[in-house]
């Protein structure tokens, strides 16, 4: 790929109260774009309004990190949720971050599942028309259509484009894939790449040749605008400017995709 573009997003303001789990203001020097927890998984009013201050601050666009409401499990527990209340759940926490956005004087540009929903809804056609239905009756409050940034080849995207919504395909660094192009079960032995090098080298074969290997050998093609670097992994900021310097000197355009 001779003229290479990425975006960097990284899930931010995971704290609740007097806890914080993610680097922020670190993070948001490197990122160029931010997924905004919005309470649901993460966050409170005070930590969405500090993230999207300096998001602002710094041009880096605001996403908004949708879960389901799963504050004691973070995001990460399945749960059955009835489609329309799924919706709703949805719309409302775009609109919390929506508000804290405008203050700073931004907007939320875009929507991100996390956790289980990000999970579910690769495969799950009924939860992936729930969370776009839950977008789109967001998008008038936040200026428009919103992008929908998810798993390249999942029902997520294939409902938001059937939907008229923007999609953004991702890829992830620092987690293993099976042959099928999908994620590796956190459950499992080796979902999580350590290795820093590693996952530079990934980051690069991602970006540029839209590929990596699998954990069973395979190269799976993974084209993707947007990688993600996890902001809840120990030392995430450091990894994060060594990343962003790797792909620059790979020829790497660093820059959001809104």
């Amino acid at each position: 790929m001779a003229d290479a573009v990425i975006d960097l997003n990284a899930d931010l303001g995971e704290g609740f109260g007097r806890w914080t789990l993610t680097e922020d203001e670190a993070l948001l020097s490197v990122v160029t774009s931010a997924n905004v927890a919005c309470g649901f998984h993460a966050g409170d009013p005070s930590t969405m309004r500090r993230v999207c201050g300096w998001a602002a601050e710094r041009g880096v666009r605001i996403g908004a990190q949708v879960s389901y409401h799963d504050l004691a499990g973070f995001g990460r527990r399945a749960m059955e949720v009835p489609p329309e209340e799924l919706a709703d759940e949805i719309a409302y926490q775009i609109g919390a971050l929506e508000m804290f956005a405008r203050a700073a004087g931004s907007r939320v540009s875009y929507v991100k599942p996390h956790g289980a929903l990000y999970n579910r809804v690769v495969a799950d056609a009924e939860q992936a028309a729930a969370v776009v239905a839950g977008v789109a009756r967001a998008g008038a409050l936040c200026g428009g259509p919103l992008p929908v940034l998810g798993l390249p080849g999942s029902e997520l995207l294939k409902a938001a484009g059937g939907a008229g919504l923007p999609v953004v395909a991702e890829a992830f660094a620092d987690r293993a894939y099976t042959a099928a192009g999908t994620l590796v079960p956190r459950r499992d032995a080796g979902a999580v790449v350590h290795d820093a090098e590693a996952v530079l080298v990934r980051a690069v074969e991602m970006a540029r040749e839209g590929r990596v290997t699998a954990v069973t050998g395979e190269a799976v093609r993974v084209r993707a605008r947007s990688l993600c670097v996890h902001g809840d992994t120990p030392g995430a900021a450091d990894l994060a400017v060594r990343l962003r310097e790797a792909l620059v000197g790979a020829g790497v355009r660093v820059e959001a995709f809104t």
